[in-house]
């Protein structure tokens, strides 16, 4: 099948990301003769071995805590297919949505954000740490996977979509930890201050849906509180009541799960038919049109986002703090800055690969480097790394 034909067979919207009119690769390669450039990116993020390693990195729990808990991964396979559902609804591509939902993740360190507090005090003499540029680093350098290039060689599209899935980012340049975004942007261009493809929107949102209604799932499996503890945000009281109900035989269990899902259904259905107003009012016709808006074209409406504003606060006070989840963070911080500390100051002990590397650099290099080893690393690993540092074992 030529790739001129891939996305003959179904509608797609005016607006929409085209794959056969991509921009291209930084470095050019010959086209694929079974995807379109975008199915091809997604198999790339599949593949690299940043991917594989969220399956040991947790969201808000840490790795050994039980098997039920999301992680990195599990995470970032509910956010595609929320990304793709949301995408085939609105006429979108699908498989540009799914790369960047995807791809989200991949700069994250073990221990979620407690370890990108640790290696940004780390690297605060050195540029700091942000888990987004991370992201974009691991895609355009640090995978080593191909002969002819460093990182994944993704199509523009989806580097622009990583970028700014969240909107512009060109008022960052004065931030050192966003440098290598901005070199990256001299050599290619990805318009850092206009909005990014409706697909990079949707799987912002798609993240936003997934992490807010499976944090809510994970925290009242853990026993930090309880369902109808939030009944007071306005989306999931009538879902509550109207599930207890309709359904007053199911258990604790099943309750918990449906009406989870029911909350991610409301919030999928609100973007849809925000997203479709927007549509309406802006008079998009183009994916074009749709960067050079003042605001996002894929978006909740006013009172989803008031409403999830309100279930953010209610996960930060009982459960981002809750004084059990606040002791796994401090401890999470003192292994990594521990770790940090140690390899930087004495990069010998570091694996040979990487210690033949940081010969020959410089205080700053060598910190970045350290820093990428550790952010590379699962919760498990970190934790076996960490007792190999510093556990007086001399028979090892």
């Amino acid at each position: 099948m030529s790739p001129d034909r891939f996305g003959d067979e179904f509608s797609r919207a005016a607006y929409a990301a085209d794959p056969r009119r991509s921009h291209g690769r930084l470095y050019p390669e010959d086209p694929s003769r079974t995807r379109t450039p975008f199915a091809r990116d997604r198999d790339r993020i599949i593949h690299a071995s940043a991917f594989r390693r969220l399956k040991g990195k947790t969201q808000v729990f840490v790795a050994h805590e039980g098997d039920y808990f999301r992680t990195r991964l599990t995470h970032s396979l509910e956010v595609a297919q929320i990304a793709r559902s949301l995408a085939h609804a609105l006429g979108l591509d699908t498989d540009l949505a799914e790369a960047i939902a995807l791809a989200h993740d991949l700069g994250h360190p073990p221990f979620g954000h407690a370890g990108e507090e640790a290696l940004d005090a780390g690297m605060a003499p050195f540029g700091g740490f942000d888990h987004n540029v991370q992201t974009f680093r691991v895609v355009t350098e640090l995978e080593r996977r191909y002969p002819d290039f460093d990182g994944l060689n993704l199509t523009w599209e989806s580097l622009e979509g990583i970028v700014k899935h969240n909107g512009p980012v060109g008022g960052r340049i004065s931030e050192p930890a966003w440098r290598p975004i901005f070199a990256f942007n001299d050599r290619y261009d990805l318009r850092l201050t206009t909005f990014a493809s409706a697909e990079a929107q949707v799987a912002a949102l798609a993240d936003d849906i997934a992490y807010n209604n499976h944090d809510v799932d994970d925290g009242v499996e853990a026993g930090l509180f309880q369902l109808e503890e939030i009944e007071q945000v306005s989306l999931i009281g009538p879902i509550l009541r109207g599930l207890m109900d309709e359904r007053p035989d199911l258990d604790r269990r099943m309750f918990r799960l449906e009406a989870v899902r029911r909350m991610i259904g409301a919030m999928t259905n609100d973007v849809i038919e925000q997203s479709r107003a927007n549509v309406a009012a802006t008079g998009v016709e183009s994916a074009e049109a749709v960067r050079l808006l003042r605001a996002p074209l894929i978006a909740f409406s006013a009172q989803m986002a008031d409403d999830l504003g309100r279930l953010r606060l209610f996960l930060h006070e009982r459960m981002y703090h809750h004084y059990l989840v606040n002791r796994k963070r401090s401890q999470a911080r003192r292994i990594l800055a521990e770790m940090f500390g140690l390899l930087f100051a004495e990069p010998e002990v570091l694996p040979t690969e990487w210690f033949e590397r940081a010969k020959a650099m410089d205080d700053g290099e060598r910190a970045r480097l350290v820093c990428d080893y550790i952010a590379g690393m699962t919760d498990r690993f970190a934790v076996e790394e960490h007792r190999r540092l510093f556990a007086l074992d001399l028979g090892n």
